[in-house]
């Protein structure tokens, strides 16, 4: 537990992320203040956490959304909260001196800078936003050791990676006697479906994950394995591992959240109940821990834990993003950069599922991948990526969805 209150900027603070976090602060308030809150366009729910957390600044995406919440602030004579907008704004609180603390739970692309801000201004960043790392990697990795920032994981499953490894593990695995990381993944609500059937797959069924509430872009992901295939990527930076010491296991109770091995056979898991409050809590307090208002784990309730492979035939994404790591340079950004364009095709009922992967890979296939030496380099290819996939879906046999 901190000895004095720790100040807390929340980036994406109305997402699944955002309410979890706000959650944990709200059960530890002389411990946690929260500094500042951002949003995209969920005007009233930034409006409802600034009514119940005060924060001293709040940002949100327009200059109307913002003049809106203003105005609702004053009428509940909470006129005292700082009301900006735009992204000069986003990053502007991101590097704030006020706070100490930084969540980046901005989902996609969109979480880059206002993180690296972040990281730039020595802070201790929680980690939520895996596309950050994606893209920007080395660069990423780079300015957290320059500047001195912590930088601590939240992803459920690199923080149950971090507990697991010893304390100090940077400059190789195999230093500190591990052989592998292994990533395990539910396998999504389609793990048991045949190609066929995945045909046919809504963005409804799609967005239902069965063991965690999450957004629907990341549920999307989480269905096609996508997000594993963007963790493994993650993973590798976080702990200066190759693609070949990354192994996705398939555990379809998300209890053990993931497994560090070691060279004299070891195997060290972290268990627990599926709530992200957990390793938001871990990250809040850490070296400490505090309570999270997560259920004790129960093991006679769960019985059972099961594991197998991933099938990389019917869930090509986990294939291409380990491709795109190992490709390295700016292929991870593009790949990023692809799948964001197909997921939101696939929501607004432009793309079939499995159509997905396809248009992923066809953006890949037509990229010329470059050194990723600046940021300049990973935004310019993003923004390349990101129009080729468009290009691509407005082709016949995407939109009549034989893609």
């Amino acid at each position: 537990m901190p000895s004095s209150s720790r100040k807390i900027t929340l980036l994406g603070a109305t997402g699944s992320i955002g309410r979890s976090t706000l959650d944990v602060i709200s059960q530890h308030p002389d411990a946690y203040e929260l500094y500042a809150a951002t949003a995209h366009r969920s005007r009233e729910s930034l409006l409802d956490i600034c009514l119940r957390f005060a924060p001293a600044r709040a940002v949100i995406g327009t200059e109307s959304d913002a003049e809106w919440l203003r105005a609702k602030l004053h009428e509940a004579g909470r006129g005292d909260v700082d009301v900006d907008h735009g992204e000069a704004a986003l990053l502007d609180v991101a590097r704030a001196a006020e706070a100490d603390t930084v969540m980046a739970a901005i989902i996609g692309a969109a979480g880059l800078l206002p993180t690296l801000a972040a990281v730039e201004a020595g802070k201790r960043v929680l980690l939520a936003n895996k596309e950050a790392l994606v893209m920007s990697g080395g660069l990423f990795m780079d300015a957290v050791s320059r500047h001195g920032a912590t930088l601590l994981p939240i992803d459920s499953e690199h923080n149950a990676i971090y507990q697991c490894l010893p304390m100090q593990h940077r400059g190789g695995l195999s230093r500190h006697g591990v052989s592998r990381l292994l990533l395990t993944a539910s396998g999504g609500p389609f793990r048991e479906w045949s190609r066929e059937a995945l045909e046919a797959v809504t963005p409804d069924q799609a967005c239902a994950h069965p063991n965690w509430s999450m957004g629907r872009k990341i549920s999307v992901d989480s269905a096609t394995l996508m997000n594993k295939g963007l963790e493994l990527i993650e993973a590798c930076w976080l702990f200066d591992a190759g693609p070949d010491q990354v192994e996705v296991v398939v555990h379809p109770q998300s209890i053990v959240h993931s497994m560090v091995g070691y060279v004299d056979g070891t195997v060290l898991a972290q268990m627990g109940n599926p709530d992200m409050r957990t390793p938001i809590a871990y990250g809040l307090a850490w070296p400490a821990r505090v309570e999270a208002g997560v259920e004790p784990l129960d093991l006679f309730a769960v019985s059972r834990l099961d594991f197998e492979a991933p099938d990389e035939a019917r869930f090509p994404c986990l294939r291409l993003a380990r491709e795109a790591m190992t490709a390295g340079g700016t292929a991870p950004a593009s790949l990023n950069a692809a799948n964001e364009v197909a997921v939101q095709a696939f929501l607004d009922g432009k793309l079939s599922f499995l159509g997905i992967a396809r248009l992923v890979q066809a953006t890949l296939e037509a990229t010329e991948v470059r050194a990723a030496d600046s940021l300049d380099v990973v935004l310019c290819e993003d923004a390349r990526a990101r129009q080729l996939a468009e290009r691509l879906l407005r082709q016949r046999s995407f939109q009549e969805g034989r893609a």
